[in-house]
């Protein structure tokens, strides 16, 4: 996937949770749709250690940009890290959790990209 299309903040996001081999990065593109933020970016970890690992990536990615979090909820229990950057909000899921919630379907009406696995990356 060319991520050239996407903001560069929204590109550092999806290539830094690519960097910790992330499964199933989504872009959800909710501007046209009048919403609170114009973009969700959406992955899954397959441990509590890897979601916090993603998390801490992107985190550190951005801070080295100059961009930090308005705030950041569910880091302990890694089932689902929020991480609101005002203009995007990044779900960091665990697998469970992801299926759970199902945030594609409720914003089913996103324009959606779906980021292709990083090589070496576990398949679920």
């Amino acid at each position: 996937m060319n991520t050239n299309r996407l903001r560069p903040p929204v590109e550092w996001v999806v290539e830094a949770a690519r960097n910790k081999k992330a499964m199933n990065v989504t872009v959800l593109d909710l501007a046209p749709l009048g919403a609170f933020t114009d973009a969700f970016v959406i992955c899954s970890g397959s441990s509590a250690r890897q979601v916090q690992a993603i998390c801490d990536e992107v985190e550190e990615q951005l801070h080295r940009r100059g961009v930090r979090p308005a705030g950041r909820e569910g880091y302990e229990s890694a089932e689902w890290i929020l991480l609101d950057f005002r203009d995007f909000i990044v779900h960091v899921f665990h697998e469970r959790a992801r299926l759970y919630y199902d945030l594609e379907r409720l914003w089913r009406a996103a324009p959606r990209t779906d980021v292709p696995e990083a090589p070496g990356a576990i398949e679920p």
